[in-house]
Parts: C-alpha cells; sequence; structure tokens
C-alpha cells in the first residue's frame, strides 16, 4: 500500500511538467508533443514497477502489420491508458470528450490530437470516428478504441461496439484486437495495485471487408474475453 501511494502521488505530481512540456513543444508538430507523453509513459510503468512490483510483459507483437490499423483492445483498467503507447508506434485514442476538460491532464490531451467524442451522441459519435480516425490513419497514425466504452471490472464485460469496425473497413485497414490481465492488479477505482505481471496479447490482424460489422465485432469480442480469461486464469 505504501508503495502504491507513493507511486500514485508521483503519478499526480509529474503530470504537470510533462503536460505543458507536451503544450510548449506542440508549435513544432504533434510528433513532438507526442514524444514528451511517450516519455512520461515509460517513466509510470517504470515507476510502477519498482514501487508496486507491478512488470509488464507484452506478447504477439510479431503479429504487427506494417501499417497502421485500428486497435480494439480490451478496458478493465487505467494501465492500459497509459502502457498502450509502449505497445504500438504513433497513435490516438477515441476518448471521451471530457477528458479534455481537466486542468493539464487535458491540455496535453488536446497537445496529441484524439479523437474526443461524447459518448451520448450516438451515429454522430460513430461519424466522428469514422471521419476523424480516416485522418488519422493518413497520417500514419494507429487509432486505439476501447470498444466497450467503459472500464469493466475483471471477469465481466458488455457488447462491444462498432465504431472502430466502421472505420478499418472504410478507412480501409485491418483491425488488431489485444487482450490483457491489468484489471486484477490495478482495479477500476483501487488505490492498491497488486504486485504481478500484466500481460498484454496482441492478436492476428482481423480483416473486416466484406463482413456485416456487428457479426465481426461479435467475433473480436470472443477473441478478446477468451484470451482475457485464459490470462486471468494464468496470471492473476
Amino acid at each position: 500500500m505504501i508503495g502504491s501511494l507513493v507511486f500514485t502521488t508521483l503519478m499526480f505530481v509529474t503530470i504537470p511538467p510533462y503536460a505543458l512540456t507536451a503544450v510548449l513543444v506542440r508549435p513544432f508538430g504533434v510528433p513532438a508533443s507526442y514524444r514528451v507523453a511517450v516519455a512520461w509513459a515509460r517513466l509510470m510503468i517504470g515507476l510502477c514497477q519498482r514501487l508496486c512490483g507491478l512488470g509488464i510483459r507484452i506478447e504477439g507483437s510479431e503479429h504487427l502489420p506494417p501499417v497502421p490499423g485500428v486497435v480494439l483492445m480490451k478496458h478493465s483498467s487505467a494501465y492500459e491508458t497509459i502502457a498502450q503507447m509502449l505497445l504500438f508506434p504513433a497513435q490516438c485514442w477515441v476518448l471521451k470528450r471530457e477528458l479534455m476538460w481537466t486542468p493539464f491532464f487535458g491540455w496535453a490531451l488536446a497537445a496529441v490530437r484524439p479523437i474526443a467524442i461524447n459518448r451520448r451522441a450516438g451515429n454522430s459519435a460513430v461519424n466522428q470516428v469514422v471521419e476523424q480516425g480516416r485522418r488519422q490513419l493518413a497520417d500514419g497514425r494507429w487509432v486505439v478504441v476501447f470498444p466497450e466504452g467503459t472500464r469493466m471490472p475483471p471477469g465481466e464485460t458488455r457488447r462491444y461496439g462498432i465504431s472502430g469496425i466502421l472505420l478499418a473497413q472504410k478507412a480501409p485497414c485491418l483491425v488488431v484486437p489485444v487482450a490483457h490481465n491489468a484489471g486484477d492488479f490495478w482495479p477500476r477505482r483501487g488505490l492498491r495495485k497488486r504486485p504481478g505481471t500484466v500481460v498484454f496479447r496482441i492478436g492476428p490482424p482481423m480483416d473486416p471487408a466484406g463482413r456485416d460489422p456487428r457479426q465481426f465485432s461479435e467475433e473480436v469480442q470472443r477473441w478478446i474475453e477468451a484470451e482475457v480469461a485464459e490470462l486471468r486464469s494464468q496470471h492473476s
């Protein structure tokens, strides 16, 4: 618990200077701000391992296609929102617009140009993901989507959204599914981080071309949830 308290304190203390740096270098382009964000993520993952005993292992990196695609990732913790920057090359994230209103943190997010949506906007939000996501992919950035839309407790899920799949079909590009067990070690709204190893499993890319979006989404969900269950049984 002491290590978790120290880590959480350092996490919040480091956000303002890194965020301001990301904003100050923004005139040099999004990549400059993004490098600052990645540096902060590396620092946090390293501190989490040293102070909380929570390590990370990445499996399946060989599955990454040579060109950017859409990542559909399980969402059960704050840990993956940090670690995702270490899993893939230059990327942007689909996130709720309320995060952009947060002092310092929101300013840094704005500097790296995410896709900030109103989750209650329905089809309008889906269209925003598709339109902005196509531009991001054209700029050489991966698009990371949490298809559940919100963090889910370990062992639980909800119907996956299809905005990421529609984007992949319109772009067009491949979908890369990612499973992990972070929620077992860094629970939602949980202060204490359990020691152990968070395993991120990157699956083989999947082609949504010509597929029914809802059926394809269900296929992706089956793969991710099955892999999450296996990881939880092996490592949690």
